[in-house]
């Protein structure tokens, strides 16, 4: 009798050791090896047309990826129109009006859906062009695992609560990447995607006009010609990094040791605290930065994905099914 239950419960653990096998498993760089062997030189193709035509697109569908992991996990929630049932994450106030990119992962979408139809998803599509969109500026590559499945729900509210401000504190930040499974490192490490892109005025006003001892002063002046005070120029651009706005390199790092980060969110990271030395690092050696970049995205593509039966794939990236 004994033995018997001894029998029951190996068998048992062995399948539910199978079990989590097999959810990891879902999740494989040749994901669609058999089923659409063109899908990711398709893809490939569509971002550096986009990112030819627009050198800024690349900071744009970086950040795309990252926005979209951080609510729900990797699940294409980020690209849902509002509807009855759905509360688009497009308004949320972290991305209205500045996250960009959703008509490249629409063009690639339907590339891929006239050879493969109903096989890859379009959360896999962002994660694709993310690292395609890095490639293409100069930046590391890294493998991408494949096999996620798109969420049929989107949450603004989520979208809220769960992605990082221009204005939080280190401890803020490091609390809501620890969330998500990131250390502090990760974080500096996809901090530094702000190598590329460009900000609002909105987003550094006060940052620039406050006359703090954790600005360069003619830094800030300079910013100050093309972001006043007044509401006019809210949405007047500035480079995240001034040195080499359009290429994937260090300098962002080595701008926070001079005082010039442009988001309070970015100087924070080289103000006295526990990310100083990760700075230092990464604005001696590009290579260890590369490195960590690479890491720390397939690190955050693997937040909470859903897999297996779980979700669809849409056939329009912007509605269910």
């Amino acid at each position: 009798m004994a033995s018997t239950r001894t029998s029951v419960c190996l068998f048992l653990s062995m399948l539910l050791v199978l079990a989590n096998m097999q959810c990891e498993a879902q999740l494989s760089s040749t994901f669609y090896e058999k089923t659409c062997p063109n899908a990711l030189s398709t893809i490939r193709s569509a971002i550096r047309t986009a990112v030819s035509r627009e050198r800024r697109m690349a900071a744009s569908l970086v950040r795309l990826h990252f926005h979209d992991c951080f609510v729900q996990g990797c699940d294409a929630s980020i690209l849902l129109d509002d509807a009855p049932s759905i509360s688009s994450e497009k308004k949320a106030i972290n991305n209205n009006g500045s996250i960009r990119g959703y008509e490249v992962i629409d063009d690639a979408k339907s590339q891929v859906e006239s050879i493969c139809p109903g096989t890859v998803s379009c959360a896999d599509i962002v994660a694709v062009a993310a690292r395609d969109a890095s490639v293409a500026v100069g930046g590391p590559t890294w493998s991408v695992k494949l096999g996620r499945r798109d969420s049929t729900t989107a949450s603004r509210s989520l979208a809220e609560s769960n992605l990082p401000s221009f204005r939080d504190s280190l401890d803020r930040l490091t609390s809501l990447f620890g969330s998500k499974g990131l250390s502090q490192r990760d974080m500096v490490a996809l901090s530094g995607s702000h190598t590329i892109g460009q900000a609002r005025c909105v987003t550094f006003r006060d940052r620039i006009h406050n006359n703090a001892s954790d600005i360069d002063a003619g830094f800030a002046s300079t910013r100050k010609r093309r972001c006043s005070l007044d509401d006019a120029s809210s949405d007047n651009l500035a480079p995240l990094d001034l040195v080499t706005p359009n290429s994937f390199d260090n300098n962002y790092f080595k701008n926070l040791i001079q005082k010039k980060g442009l988001l309070q969110s970015d100087q924070i990271l080289f103000s006295g605290e526990s990310t100083d030395s990760i700075v230092t690092e990464y604005s001696k050696s590009p290579s260890t930065f590369s490195s960590d970049f690479a890491a720390a995205m397939v690190k955050m593509g693997d937040i909470d994905p859903k897999t297996g039966s779980v979700g669809q794939i849409r056939k329009f990236c912007n509605v269910v099914n």
